[in-house]
């Protein structure tokens, strides 16, 4: 996303913002003071301040005085003071707040201000915006020079001043650099003045920004203003492993936001016993482990058993065990000290969002709704016998010899005396004729089959 108006990166680029990634959130304009004065009238007599605040690239800032009494609002660039030449800004603060701003960053309202010469010309924008677009290759170029002799340097960005007399090359080492024929390489490639400033691993991240493990923007490229110093004790005071792959930030310094909570985290653990005091239990010297500040838990475990279970104590506990230990009285049982959590069942206090329905009311199968509907049906149609529930008992014998009929009536055992062909001829036959077919006395039986030859016969 490119700002066309970055007052940071040279306004009015066409190809908007590249140097770093704060335009997606508007950190660009990081560093604006609100202006809550811009709609007040001063009292009569009363002289507007003469100075005003400027911001360069990078969200550099300098205030300048404005000798010529110029009609100078929040946006408007600049031609200022430098030397030697004139450099080109955007004006960002004005009024009595530029005078609060001075007071804050300790700058005397003395004869060391420089001025602001002129509105900037067209000719002046035109000549602007041409060096900020050949930034990028001078600093590609830059890069190629200083690895070609050998420096162990990191050449991260590059300005132009203005007037295109200066150029600014900002750079990162571990160690002291030797660059007196690096200089020399610059002046003749691309015949300007040379100034070689060293920056810190923390303001070269903010330059470049990025995303952090939180997947937010970097705080020093979005908001953060000043880099306060992070040491590892404000690790161990949030009880955070040290891992430097886990604590560590793009720049490879810790994490700034190790110290937004540091201060709530050390006044938590101001009335927790000391971890370096070893406690005498009835089984031997239990060693502290880890703490859970939120909790107010301590854990211990006995020396030479670090692979069992730690002992969960309270704080209160802690210091009770503590005492007693000071005042000689052994510790008969440690049990009652042991921080026992009872988990009670938690009623659904919200209501269901889209409607009544149940969200799951799709994962049921239809056999499993075809079956019950059938049990259902089938239990309206009469009393029937049924087995009782497994809950309420076991399962009763069942009986000898067939199973219960229930209701039905008995099946007829005694037929009527005949011939089975003299049954079967009462009986109509569908009307088929009979045609040269055997009668049904002549037929072999069923279980002896015919031989081939009586085949042949019928």
């Amino acid at each position: 996303m490119g700002c066309g108006n970055c007052s940071s990166h040279g306004g009015g680029l066409p190809n908007g913002c590249k140097n770093n990634g704060a335009c997606g959130t508007y950190g660009c304009n990081k560093l604006e003071v609100f202006d809550w004065l811009s709609g007040i009238e001063l009292p009569a007599g009363h002289k507007p301040f003469d100075v005003v605040e400027v911001r360069f690239k990078n969200n550099r800032k300098g205030f300048y005085r404005n000798s010529s009494a110029l009609d100078l609002q929040v946006g408007d660039i600049v031609a200022v003071e430098v030397s030697p030449g004139h450099d080109i800004g955007v004006v960002s603060l004005v009024g009595e707040l530029v005078r609060v701003q001075m007071a804050r960053k300790e700058v005397k309202d003395n004869y060391e201000v420089k001025k602001i010469f002129r509105k900037a010309r067209q000719e002046d924008i035109d000549k602007w915006q041409e060096c900020r677009k050949s930034e990028q290759d001078v600093m590609m170029r830059a890069r190629t020079i200083a690895r070609a002799l050998g420096l162990e340097m990191k050449i991260s960005d590059v300005e132009y001043q203005g007037d295109r007399t200066k150029a600014t090359f900002y750079y990162t080492a571990d160690d002291r650099v030797d660059f007196r024929e690096l200089i020399k390489r610059f002046a003749e490639d691309f015949r300007v003045r040379i100034e070689m400033r060293q920056i810190g691993y923390r303001y070269e991240a903010a330059r470049l920004g990025g995303i952090g493990s939180c997947g937010r923007e970097l705080c020093c490229s979005s908001w953060l203003t000043d880099y306060r110093a992070v040491s590892t004790s404000a690790a161990r005071y949030q009880q955070l492993s040290l891992n430097p792959a886990k604590l560590a930030g793009q720049c490879g310094k810790l994490k700034c936001c190790l110290n937004y909570e540091l201060d709530m985290y050390v006044e938590a653990i101001k009335d927790f016993p000391s971890v370096n005091v070893k406690l005498r239990l009835p089984k031997g010297t239990a060693v502290h482990m880890k703490t859970d500040i939120f909790k107010r838990e301590m854990f211990y475990v006995y020396e030479g058993q670090y692979s069992e279970a730690p002992i969960v104590l309270s704080v209160d506990a802690v210091k009770e065990i503590i005492h007693r230990n000071k005042q000689g009285i052994e510790v008969a049982d440690v049990e009652e000290f042991i921080v026992t959590e009872v988990v009670e069942p938690k009623e659904n206090d919200f209501a269901q969002v889209v409607g009544q329905d149940s969200l799951t009311r799709f994962d049921k199968s239809k056999r499993s709704n075809n079956r019950n509907k059938n049990r259902g049906s089938r239990d309206k149609r009469g009393p029937r016998d049924q087995a009782p529930a497994k809950k309420d008992g076991p399962r009763p014998p069942k009986p000898e010899g067939k199973r219960d009929q229930g209701n039905r009536p008995p099946k007829q055992e005694n037929r009527p005396s005949g011939d089975r062909n003299n049954a079967q001829a009462d009986k109509p036959r569908n009307n088929k004729p009979s045609g040269n077919r055997p009668p049904r006395k002549d037929r072999p039986p069923r279980d002896n089959k015919p031989s081939s030859d009586n085949s042949n016969n019928a």
